[in-house]
Protein backbone atom coordinates (compact mmCIF):
# COMPACT_ATOMS: atom_id res chain seq x y z
CA UNK A 1 0.00 0.00 0.00
CA UNK A 2 1.40 3.42 -0.94
CA UNK A 3 2.01 5.92 1.81
CA UNK A 4 0.77 9.48 1.84
CA UNK A 5 3.61 12.00 2.03
CA UNK A 6 3.03 14.46 4.86
CA UNK A 7 4.82 17.80 4.65
CA UNK A 8 5.87 19.54 7.87
CA UNK A 9 3.42 22.07 9.20
CA UNK A 10 0.55 20.76 7.05
CA UNK A 11 -2.65 19.32 8.61
CA UNK A 12 -3.09 15.58 8.02
CA UNK A 13 -6.19 13.54 7.24
CA UNK A 14 -6.56 12.88 10.96
CA UNK A 15 -6.77 16.58 11.78
CA UNK A 16 -10.36 17.57 12.68
CA UNK A 17 -11.94 19.61 9.89
CA UNK A 18 -12.63 22.45 12.32
CA UNK A 19 -8.88 22.78 12.93
CA UNK A 20 -7.69 22.78 9.31
CA UNK A 21 -6.57 26.26 8.32
CA UNK A 22 -6.09 27.42 4.77
CA UNK A 23 -4.13 30.03 2.86
CA UNK A 24 -3.36 32.31 1.37
CA UNK A 25 -0.71 33.52 3.76
CA UNK A 26 -1.35 37.21 4.35
CA UNK A 27 1.62 37.62 6.68
CA UNK A 28 4.91 35.71 6.64
CA UNK A 29 7.64 36.16 9.23
CA UNK A 30 11.26 35.15 8.60
CA UNK A 31 14.34 35.64 10.78
CA UNK A 32 14.90 39.21 9.59
CA UNK A 33 11.82 40.29 7.65
CA UNK A 34 8.05 40.49 7.52
CA UNK A 35 6.34 39.75 4.23
CA UNK A 36 2.74 40.86 4.09
CA UNK A 37 -0.03 41.77 1.71
CA UNK A 38 0.26 45.42 0.73
CA UNK A 39 -2.26 47.96 2.01
CA UNK A 40 -2.90 51.45 0.58
CA UNK A 41 -1.17 52.98 3.63
CA UNK A 42 2.08 51.47 2.32
CA UNK A 43 2.05 53.78 -0.72
CA UNK A 44 4.46 56.36 0.70
CA UNK A 45 7.18 53.91 1.83
CA UNK A 46 6.81 51.97 -1.44
CA UNK A 47 7.24 55.14 -3.49
CA UNK A 48 10.25 56.15 -1.43
CA UNK A 49 11.95 52.75 -1.82
CA UNK A 50 11.27 52.50 -5.56
CA UNK A 51 12.33 56.08 -6.31
CA UNK A 52 15.60 55.60 -4.43
CA UNK A 53 16.30 52.29 -6.21
CA UNK A 54 15.20 53.21 -9.72
CA UNK A 55 18.67 53.21 -11.33
CA UNK A 56 19.19 49.62 -10.16
CA UNK A 57 15.71 48.42 -11.14
CA UNK A 58 15.49 49.85 -14.65
CA UNK A 59 17.81 47.33 -16.37
CA UNK A 60 15.84 44.31 -15.14
CA UNK A 61 12.19 45.13 -14.39
CA UNK A 62 9.80 46.34 -17.13
CA UNK A 63 7.48 48.03 -14.61
CA UNK A 64 10.35 50.29 -13.50
CA UNK A 65 10.00 52.18 -16.80
CA UNK A 66 6.66 53.54 -15.54
CA UNK A 67 8.39 55.11 -12.53
CA UNK A 68 8.48 57.44 -10.77
CA UNK A 69 4.74 57.46 -10.09
CA UNK A 70 2.77 59.95 -8.05
CA UNK A 71 1.67 59.04 -4.55
CA UNK A 72 -1.94 58.91 -5.77
CA UNK A 73 -0.95 56.41 -8.46
CA UNK A 74 0.84 54.27 -5.87
CA UNK A 75 -2.25 54.26 -3.65
CA UNK A 76 -4.37 53.07 -6.56
CA UNK A 77 -1.78 50.42 -7.47
CA UNK A 78 -1.80 49.01 -3.94
CA UNK A 79 -5.60 48.95 -3.92
CA UNK A 80 -5.36 46.76 -7.03
CA UNK A 81 -2.72 44.54 -5.43
CA UNK A 82 -4.89 44.08 -2.33
CA UNK A 83 -8.00 43.37 -4.41
CA UNK A 84 -6.26 40.67 -6.45
CA UNK A 85 -4.83 39.17 -3.25
CA UNK A 86 -8.24 38.99 -1.58
CA UNK A 87 -9.78 37.43 -4.71
CA UNK A 88 -7.01 34.85 -5.02
CA UNK A 89 -5.89 36.20 -8.40
CA UNK A 90 -2.30 37.16 -7.54
CA UNK A 91 -0.21 37.34 -4.37
CA UNK A 92 2.13 40.33 -4.16
CA UNK A 93 3.96 41.05 -0.90
CA UNK A 94 5.93 43.92 0.52
CA UNK A 95 9.16 43.02 2.31
CA UNK A 96 9.42 44.96 5.58
CA UNK A 97 11.81 45.09 8.50
CA UNK A 98 10.50 43.23 11.61
CA UNK A 99 9.09 46.45 13.11
CA UNK A 100 7.43 47.29 9.76
CA UNK A 101 8.91 50.77 9.81
CA UNK A 102 10.77 50.41 6.49
CA UNK A 103 10.01 48.79 3.15
CA UNK A 104 13.02 46.69 2.11
CA UNK A 105 11.73 45.46 -1.23
CA UNK A 106 8.97 43.48 -2.88
CA UNK A 107 8.20 39.90 -3.87
CA UNK A 108 5.28 37.70 -4.85
CA UNK A 109 3.81 34.29 -5.58
CA UNK A 110 2.52 35.05 -9.05
CA UNK A 111 -0.17 32.95 -10.72
CA UNK A 112 0.93 33.66 -14.30
CA UNK A 113 2.68 30.30 -14.91
CA UNK A 114 -0.36 28.05 -14.94
CA UNK A 115 -2.42 25.86 -12.65
CA UNK A 116 -0.61 24.22 -9.75
CA UNK A 117 2.38 26.54 -10.07
CA UNK A 118 3.62 29.95 -8.95
CA UNK A 119 6.41 32.21 -10.14
CA UNK A 120 8.41 34.05 -7.49
CA UNK A 121 9.57 37.52 -8.44
CA UNK A 122 11.62 39.86 -6.27
CA UNK A 123 13.39 43.19 -5.98
CA UNK A 124 15.38 44.72 -3.14
CA UNK A 125 15.71 48.39 -2.25
CA UNK A 126 18.99 50.25 -2.46
CA UNK A 127 20.93 49.92 0.78
CA UNK A 128 19.66 46.41 1.52
CA UNK A 129 21.31 44.41 -1.25
CA UNK A 130 24.06 41.91 -0.46
CA UNK A 131 22.57 40.86 2.89
CA UNK A 132 20.84 37.66 1.76
CA UNK A 133 17.36 39.09 2.32
CA UNK A 134 16.08 38.01 -1.09
CA UNK A 135 17.33 34.45 -0.54
CA UNK A 136 15.68 34.40 2.89
CA UNK A 137 12.32 35.70 1.68
CA UNK A 138 12.33 33.52 -1.44
CA UNK A 139 12.91 30.41 0.68
CA UNK A 140 9.97 31.48 2.84
CA UNK A 141 7.69 31.79 -0.18
CA UNK A 142 8.80 28.36 -1.41
CA UNK A 143 7.74 26.87 1.93
CA UNK A 144 4.40 28.66 1.70
CA UNK A 145 3.94 27.49 -1.89
CA UNK A 146 4.50 23.81 -1.17
CA UNK A 147 3.20 23.49 2.39
CA UNK A 148 0.18 25.81 2.28
CA UNK A 149 -0.73 26.07 -1.41
CA UNK A 150 0.30 22.46 -2.20
CA UNK A 151 1.83 23.45 -5.52
CA UNK A 152 3.34 21.08 -8.06
CA UNK A 153 6.17 23.47 -8.88
CA UNK A 154 7.64 26.89 -8.15
CA UNK A 155 9.46 28.87 -10.83
CA UNK A 156 11.90 31.78 -10.88
CA UNK A 157 12.51 33.67 -14.13
CA UNK A 158 15.49 35.97 -14.60
CA UNK A 159 17.69 37.67 -17.15
CA UNK A 160 20.94 35.74 -17.80
CA UNK A 161 22.85 39.00 -17.33
CA UNK A 162 21.44 39.55 -13.83
CA UNK A 163 24.00 37.54 -11.89
CA UNK A 164 22.61 38.46 -8.46
CA UNK A 165 19.17 37.27 -9.43
CA UNK A 166 20.53 34.00 -10.85
CA UNK A 167 22.33 33.28 -7.57
CA UNK A 168 19.02 32.97 -5.69
CA UNK A 169 17.58 29.85 -7.40
CA UNK A 170 21.01 28.26 -7.56
CA UNK A 171 21.49 28.68 -3.82
CA UNK A 172 18.03 27.29 -3.05
CA UNK A 173 18.29 24.09 -5.11
CA UNK A 174 16.26 25.07 -8.18
CA UNK A 175 16.96 23.38 -11.51
CA UNK A 176 17.76 25.43 -14.62
CA UNK A 177 15.21 24.10 -17.12
CA UNK A 178 16.45 26.25 -19.97
CA UNK A 179 16.84 29.73 -21.41
CA UNK A 180 14.22 31.23 -23.72
CA UNK A 181 16.01 33.34 -26.30
CA UNK A 182 14.86 36.89 -27.12
CA UNK A 183 11.58 36.29 -25.30
CA UNK A 184 11.04 39.44 -23.20
CA UNK A 185 10.11 42.60 -25.17
CA UNK A 186 11.97 45.78 -24.22
CA UNK A 187 10.84 49.37 -24.71
CA UNK A 188 14.33 50.27 -25.88
CA UNK A 189 16.44 47.72 -27.70
CA UNK A 190 15.96 44.10 -28.76
CA UNK A 191 14.10 41.47 -26.68
CA UNK A 192 16.12 39.87 -23.89
CA UNK A 193 16.59 36.21 -22.97
CA UNK A 194 14.83 34.64 -19.99
CA UNK A 195 16.20 31.85 -17.78
CA UNK A 196 13.63 29.47 -16.29
CA UNK A 197 14.45 27.89 -12.91
CA UNK A 198 12.11 25.31 -11.36
CA UNK A 199 11.72 23.46 -8.06
CA UNK A 200 9.28 20.55 -8.14
CA UNK A 201 7.23 19.27 -5.21
CA UNK A 202 9.19 16.02 -4.98
CA UNK A 203 12.45 18.00 -4.88
CA UNK A 204 11.32 20.36 -2.15
CA UNK A 205 12.21 18.40 0.99
CA UNK A 206 15.84 18.04 -0.18
CA UNK A 207 16.19 21.78 -0.85
CA UNK A 208 17.44 24.36 1.69
CA UNK A 209 13.99 25.97 1.53
CA UNK A 210 12.38 23.19 3.56
CA UNK A 211 14.51 24.15 6.58
CA UNK A 212 13.73 27.88 6.39
CA UNK A 213 12.53 29.33 9.73
CA UNK A 214 9.12 30.72 8.80
CA UNK A 215 5.82 31.54 10.43
CA UNK A 216 2.78 32.32 8.31
CA UNK A 217 -0.67 33.64 9.14
CA UNK A 218 -4.00 33.80 7.33
CA UNK A 219 -6.25 36.80 6.69
CA UNK A 220 -7.43 37.02 10.31
CA UNK A 221 -4.08 36.30 11.91
CA UNK A 222 -4.36 32.56 12.57
CA UNK A 223 -1.07 30.65 12.33
CA UNK A 224 -1.04 28.35 9.29
CA UNK A 225 2.66 27.49 9.08
CA UNK A 226 5.25 27.07 11.81
CA UNK A 227 8.88 26.01 12.25
CA UNK A 228 10.18 23.39 9.82
CA UNK A 229 10.26 19.75 10.87
CA UNK A 230 13.94 19.58 9.92
CA UNK A 231 16.06 22.43 11.22
CA UNK A 232 19.02 23.85 9.34
CA UNK A 233 22.45 22.80 10.65
CA UNK A 234 24.07 25.09 13.20
CA UNK A 235 26.43 27.75 11.98
CA UNK A 236 26.10 30.26 9.18
CA UNK A 237 22.57 30.47 7.76
CA UNK A 238 22.11 29.31 4.16
CA UNK A 239 19.99 32.41 3.62
CA UNK A 240 22.64 35.06 4.48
Amino acid sequence: MSQVRVLPGVPTQTTPMSEILHGPAYRIETERTVLRCYEPRDAAPLKSAVDASLDRLLPWLPWAHDEPQTLAAKIELLRQFRGKFDLGQDFIYGIFDPAETELLGGTGLHTRVGEGAREIGYWIATGHEGRGLVTETTAALVRVGFEIEHLARVEIHCDPANLRSIAIPRRLGFHHDGTLRQRIPQRHGPPTDRMIWTLLADEYTASPCSAAPVRAFDAIGRAILGPPAVKAPKGRSAFR
